[in-house]
């Protein structure tokens, strides 16, 4: 065989084996893994890992999943270990609610995940409303915050509990005026700030800086993709992959935090019914938006239940299947409804078909990205 020939045929294979790449990302055409293979291939560099299988529409800017670093401090809210304490001692006072009665730490227990437990929280008057409260793990890395991303910065977002009139019932104006009358916050102002003056601005710069630290423990997943290669079990191994292949897992909970940081309508808007909840559109006011909520992390995810925006799943099992029956949205009979209102679900939603291990293995894998129950004793109130 001539040169000539040899160079046309290697070209050819070239083309084939482009081809059958592109063939594998966009329509799940996979080669078989032993879990010997998985292992290798995932528990170091990962430009060696299998190239995930994701949608078309979320290939622009999509990172993949992978060891959590730290989060960045703003500018204008620079860390210090003053500022920190302050925030902590604030973050546990009940005095910030109408009441006296209802702190941060109320609906956001580090015992419980940084969550409640509950479905739906208690508020103010033992009121409770339509979502479930946020774990506050790793919002340091979020973009924008509450389930409808309301507000842009953590430092924001620690306004409006305070003023909801069905969790701390208060104003800022008057939440503020109790703080200045309580003598021994002064010197921790002080301390924090160089000035004993007590301001809001001061008080939601405090409140984002103790949250901003809690961050996820090295997991698992973690020291695996770290090079450690026994730190996760064949189940979760296999369950792993499934996230970045077959279950499309990965569309929304990518990048090392778990999380797009999108908001998406999962098919939970119940519409028509007396739980109904259009999310973002609440915010944007666009029909697109109707039923999208934000892409919550999955780290820690087996401490944070119950799950969804409304809390309305007791089990990660029923996660997984809702999710494997492609999430089909509850069909409100002998109700009238506006067609034009109808919540439209994301298109990324499709049934997945996976069989009873795999989604074993699914839910196997999402405790590989979960640590431990974190204990934070709660500080002694200034008098």
């Amino acid at each position: 065989m001539d040169v000539k020939k040899k160079r046309n045929l290697l070209k050819l294979g070239l083309s084939f084996a482009c081809f059958a790449l592109v063939s594998f990302v966009d329509y799940g055409h996979e080669p078989a893994y032993s879990v010997e293979d998985l292992r290798r291939l995932y528990s170091g560099d990962p430009s060696n890992w299998p190239a995930p299988q994701i949608d078309p529409s979320v290939k622009d800017g999509f990172r993949d999943i992978g060891k959590l670093g730290r989060p960045e401090y703003p500018a204008d809210n620079p860390y210090s270990k003053e500022k920190e304490l302050l925030g902590k001692t604030l973050f546990f006072d009940p005095r910030l609610s109408l009441s006296g009665q209802i702190a941060c730490a109320s609906c956001h227990d580090p015992e419980l995940g940084w969550g409640d437990g509950r479905r739906v929280s208690f508020g103010h008057d033992r009121q409770t409303g339509k979502r479930n409260a946020m774990t506050i793990i790793n919002t340091g890395f979020y973009e924008m915050f509450f389930w409808d991303g309301r507000s842009p910065s953590l430092e924001d977002q620690a306004q409006f509990p305070v003023q909801d009139k069905v969790e701390m019932a208060h104003s800022l104006k008057a939440m503020v005026k109790n703080i200045k009358a309580i003598k021994g916050y002064k010197s921790k102002f002080k301390e924090a700030y160089g000035s004993d003056e007590i301001t809001l601005d001061k008080i939601q710069k405090a409140i984002a800086t103790f949250e901003r630290g809690i961050v996820s423990n090295s997991s698992r997943f973690d020291s695996f993709v770290s090079g450690n290669s026994k730190a996760m079990t064949d189940q979760e191994i296999k369950g792993l992959h499934l996230f970045r292949t077959k279950a499309g897992c990965i569309n929304c909970h990518n990048t090392p935090l778990f999380s797009d940081n999108k908001f998406h309508n999962d098919g939970q808007a119940l519409y028509g019914s007396k739980m109904e909840d259009f999310g973002r559109y609440h915010i944007t006011k666009k029909r697109e938006d109707i039923g999208a909520f934000k892409t919550p992390s999955l780290r820690e995810t087996a401490l944070t239940g119950p799950w969804m925006h409304n809390g309305n799943f007791p089990s990660l099992k029923d996660v997984i299947e809702f999710y494997n029956l492609g999430n089909p949205a509850p069909i409100q009979r002998h109700v009238q409804v506006d067609e034009a209102m109808r919540p439209i679900p994301s298109p990324l939603l499709r049934k997945l078909d996976l069989t009873l291990e795999e989604r074993q293995q699914l839910e196997a894998f999402l405790g590989a990205i979960t640590t431990r129950t974190q204990r934070m004793a709660p500080p002694e109130l200034p008098q």
